[in-house]
């Protein structure tokens, strides 16, 4: 028998492989392997969830505009290859430029998307603009608290959204009730470097009472606060709330309150341990960016 060539598979099952590997390999290694694999690297369908790599922390030296635009990236091997590959002028590169470049291969397809911790004000609102089918999307702490009022103003175009995973829990209250205005699909939220409080609390279960996944690991979260999510979102399949302070995961009332949920995680977290100078220890995490439900991953 005659050997198969990778040209001649089925252009849709191409496409269906080349949406799952990534963006780094999508435009690093998939174009430059044939010509078929090019054209089909070409395919919106491949570019519908834009993960965008964590570019904040992959350099050792930059230059900026004096806009702050970041212009040039040193000992970034991957960065350094997307110019040489692309021939583009490293003088003339910005972190605009390189999402503008993404999103326009998706040509409005795109259902998720995760900026990358250096992420303005301008390229959310371009992708906000460009793509209006997103179901997911991930935004940077430092974009959050600097921007929440642009978030509130475009979440309006993100009627389809169901789940949001924010860097921040600034201005929480006010991103929550639009998202019960304009996004009925909504059923998953995640929240790094969270301050849960009565408001916030109080805000989830009366914006979002049908709330499904809730995400709040190493959050600082009162006992009250806690009580009131486990006794007014009645629908949660998963509540992460591990490695945060404010309750203990011993808890007998919390964990009967929560016997009701399918996925209910609390370890290591612990009450306020206050030190000889009234403040607690272990104030300051490092989080992740990890995200539910196959949207995206470590």
């Amino acid at each position: 028998m005659d050997e198969k060539r990778w040209e001649d598979l089925n252009i849709d099952c191409m496409v269906n492989i080349l949406g799952r590997v990534g963006m780094e390999s999508l435009l690093l290694d998939v174009p430059f392997v044939c010509k078929s694999w090019y054209r089909a690297s070409l395919n919106p369908s491949c570019w519908e969830r834009l993960i965008f790599p964590d570019i904040k922390n992959s350099y050792s030296i930059l230059f900026l505009s004096n806009a702050g635009e970041i212009l040039q990236w040193v000992h970034d091997p991957k960065l350094k290859r997307f110019l040489h590959q692309y021939q583009i002028d490293d003088s003339h590169f910005s972190t605009t430029a390189f999402i503008k470049f993404v999103v326009n291969r998706s040509k409005g397809h795109a259902t998720a998307l995760r900026l990358p911790p250096c992420a303005s004000e301008t390229d959310l609102k371009y992708v906000s603009d460009v793509c209006g089918d997103l179901k997911a999307v991930g935004l940077p702490g430092d974009l959050v608290n600097d921007k929440s009022g642009v978030i509130t103003e475009l979440i309006r175009k993100w009627k389809r959204l169901e789940w949001l995973m924010l860097g921040s829990s600034y201005d929480l209250v006010k991103i929550l009730s639009q998202i019960s205005i304009h996004c009925k699909d909504f059923w998953g939220l995640r929240v790094s470097k969270a301050n849960i409080f009565n408001d916030e609390a109080i805000a989830i279960v009366n914006f979002l009472p049908k709330i499904k996944h809730l995400i709040l690991r190493k959050a600082e979260i009162h006992r009250d606060a806690l009580m009131k999510l486990l006794q007014g979102c009645t629908e949660l399949q998963v509540l992460d709330v591990s490695d945060c302070i404010g309750f203990s995961e011993d808890d007998e009332e919390i964990l009967k309150l929560a016997s009701h949920i399918t996925n209910f995680i609390c370890k290591g977290s612990r009450e306020y341990d206050y030190d000889d100078d009234g403040f607690y220890e272990g104030g300051s995490f490092l989080f992740d960016d990890v995200v539910y439900d196959g949207y995206y991953s470590d």
